[in-house]
């Protein structure tokens, strides 16, 4: 039977014995399961065991729309030929939207996640951080991390909605989602908002200092549910938020942490080699160096920790120099410690790496203890800072 040239073409490598193979992650994967499974059956001709599949899924989630239209296409396909997925004429846009998630779909569900393996991104979780997201918006997937003695250990995925015009945001309307290390910012619970936005909803800390230094604007990157009557939407159907089904948002939200969880988004997804360790290791070198410079009143070197591009709260590298100097020049001692280190690689900018830490400062003439932020790059082979401030 010619049917699905859509499945055939993606994922000729699907079989059967896939399905039921998943680990146990909740939400998406289970639906994703039954949803391959049905269509492979119809692949194979087996129409009264693909609807028995499809029915058993519409069973556990009936607002699943792309599940409702293979259920459709089943029953056609008892009278003709199909020749791919949603026979159904006059609705050529709305069905592009099922084909799009079908796709998805089936590329999450034939692309299993390495879960041995941590995303090159998450360099370092702190002990607060209990867990951390990463979205890859080529996959259409979410997948979240449990901190393990500060490394990454994978505990689920999901899939998920992006922007409409694709990624890497620049400005306010541009449909597009915003690409960066960024941290969940507040919890709003449904009885806040709109049935639009489903069970819930957590903004995100777009735009970054990042995102301000190269001019990116815009606001309200969420993520977020969707409408009651819905369980998903295509994988290009926000203004720019990532959003996920109900269940799995419920699912995802128990662990989120305010102010706390990092939530890096990128285009493509890799994973952490032993170069990544190596570097990692000689930036944590180079933040204590700069922690004991610092402490040492050695202005001079200290500065040397700073890039000639660096720039905070409007000064540039020569106004933060000249404000140091005489800072320092009035002191006759400093310590300074550092604790709860996190950093994280950031995903469009080779060499540049997100670090977050508590730092207990105190001298001759002053005390204060704070978050601080700073983004290192690396120039000529040595990590600098360009950028420093309040977390």
């Amino acid at each position: 039977m010619r049917i699905f040239l859509l499945l055939l073409a993606l994922a000729p490598s699907l079989h059967p014995a896939h399905a039921g193979e998943r680990g146990g992650a909740p939400g998406s994967r289970d639906l994703e399961a039954l949803l391959v499974e049905s269509m492979l059956s119809v692949s194979s001709s087996k129409l009264d065991t693909a609807l028995s599949e499809v029915d058993s899924l519409l069973k556990i989630n009936p607002k699943f729309k792309l599940a409702q239209l293979i259920r459709g296409d089943v029953l056609l396909a008892r009278a003709r030929p199909l020749d791919t997925l949603g026979n159904v004429p006059g609705a050529e846009e709305r069905l592009e939207d099922f084909r799009d998630e079908a796709r998805a779909r089936l590329q999450r569900f034939n692309e299993q996640p390495p879960t041995a393996l941590a995303p090159k991104f998450l360099w370092q979780l702190n002990e607060q951080q209990r867990h951390a997201i990463v979205v890859d918006t080529s996959k259409s997937s979410l997948y979240l991390y449990e901190n393990v003695n500060g490394q990454p250990r994978y505990v689920a995925d999901y899939y998920i909605s992006t922007g409409k015009k694709g990624a890497e945001k620049i400005a306010e309307g541009d449909q597009k989602t915003p690409l960066g290390v960024y941290f969940v910012n507040a919890s709003l619970p449904r009885s806040k908002l709109t049935d639009f936005y489903g069970s819930g909803a957590y903004p995100l800390s777009y735009p970054n200092e990042w995102d301000r230094r190269h001019g990116r604007n815009g606001h309200g990157i969420w993520l977020h549910g969707t409408p009651s009557d819905t369980y998903s939407r295509p994988p290009r159907a926000s203004n720019g938020c990532v959003v996920l089904s109900n269940d799995d948002l419920e699912s995802l939200g128990k662990v989120l942490q305010a102010g706390v969880t990092p939530v890096i988004i990128t285009s493509q997804m890799d994973w952490s080699g032993e170069q990544d360790q190596a570097e990692r290791a000689a930036l944590l070198r180079e933040i204590e160096q700069w922690r004991a410079d610092w402490a040492s009143l050695d202005t001079s070197r200290y500065l040397e920790h700073y890039a000639q591009n660096f720039s905070s709260g409007g000064m540039d590298f020569s106004a933060w120099a000249q404000q140091k100097k005489q800072v320092n020049a009035a002191k006759s001692w400093i310590k300074v410690s550092i604790s709860n280190i996190s950093a994280f690689a950031y995903p469009t900018q080779p060499g540049l790496v997100v670090v977050s830490f508590e730092q207990d400062y105190s001298s001759s003439n002053l005390s204060n203890r704070m978050k601080k932020r700073q983004y290192w790059m690396k120039h000529n082979d040595r990590w600098q800072i360009v950028y420093e401030g309040a977390a």
